[in-house]
């Protein structure tokens, strides 16, 4: 038997929510042009950089649109520098009455043609510049690139998803809280956005599947539109520093936070609190040494 003095002190009230890791920015990685895969220049899980390249598509018959469409472009140009010339040489013939205006008016009208064709040639000889661009499929972020969903030989279009890379540093927790909780948490995050406070005080702690508490603590992100009416709860997002990249979305995770604060609470160890039949009591020694049994509501 040991003796223990009540200690009197505020304490934290926890509420604990399930939820799963999720990429802070999750980019869905498809062909803007179409034709048969050549080659995945990533390895799988691999980390990735913006702009790095991840797939190649067989290039060859966009090089032959876009030297078709220089060509086009070449016979254009030709045609109305021929065009220009023949507004030179017949405006003075005109105006000395050597010819009709009429021929005159034929030479400035075929101009005016031939510029619109120009700038046609040129439009379409960007529009094939950039579809040979497109051939080579890049990372728009920077992340984890996941095991890609198409193999090499394979006829892929615009609608295809070839991977998906995922910004994981930091990443996000989604996990719904019920409504008076989400009332709770609107403040935080209200006051938060209104006076910067957060940033060196984070709200959230993570317990990882395995029971570990993550090292990095986090803070509330985003809260979504509307509460499900079904279940009377709304989804919500915090965010947590993940350096090294360790943390994968859809991971299993626990999320707490205190969300309330018990003024003045009265604490004695755990095992001085006695259990009988959902009975909770505590031994008491009064200033004549003589022990009583009281009872207690934990929480």
């Amino acid at each position: 038997m040991f003796v223990t003095e009540v200690v009197e002190k505020d304490v934290p009230i926890y509420s604990t929510w399930v939820g799963t890791t999720v990429g802070y920015v999750n980019a869905q990685v498809r062909p803007q042009v179409q034709g048969f895969l050549l080659k995945q220049n990533y390895k799988d899980g691999d980390f990735v950089k913006t702009g790095q390249l991840l797939f190649q598509i067989d290039d060859r018959q966009y090089k032959a649109a876009l030297d078709h469409a220089l060509g086009d472009l070449a016979q254009s140009e030709a045609l109305l520098k021929k065009n220009q010339l023949d507004v030179a040489r017949v405006t003075p013939l005109q105006a000395r009455g050597a010819v009709s205006k009429e021929e005159l008016d034929d030479a400035v009208q075929a101009t005016r043609g031939s510029e619109a064709q120009v700038q046609a040639a040129r439009a379409a000889v960007e529009t094939a510049r950039l579809n040979l661009e497109w051939t080579k499929v890049g990372s728009p972020i920077d992340g984890i690139a996941e095991i890609a969903t198409v193999q090499v030989g394979d006829l892929v279009n615009t609608s295809t998803l070839l991977t998906t890379v995922s910004q994981v540093d930091p990443i996000k927790v989604a996990f719904p809280i019920s409504e008076r909780e989400y009332l709770w948490a609107a403040e935080r995050v209200k006051e938060h956005a209104e006076t910067g406070r957060g940033k060196d005080e984070p709200d959230l702690e993570m317990i990882l599947a395995d029971g570990t508490v993550y090292k990095y603590p986090g803070r509330f992100y985003v809260t979504n539109r509307q509460v499900d009416v079904q279940t009377g709860t709304i989804q919500v997002q915090g965010v947590f520093p993940n350096p090294g990249n360790i943390l994968r979305p859809g991971l299993y995770a626990k999320v707490r936070a205190a969300t309330q604060v018990r003024r003045g609470a009265l604490l004695v160890p755990q095992r001085a609190v006695q259990e009988t039949q959902g009975q909770y009591q505590v031994a008491v020694v009064g200033p004549d040494d003589k022990v009583s049994l009281r009872k207690v509501k934990p929480g």
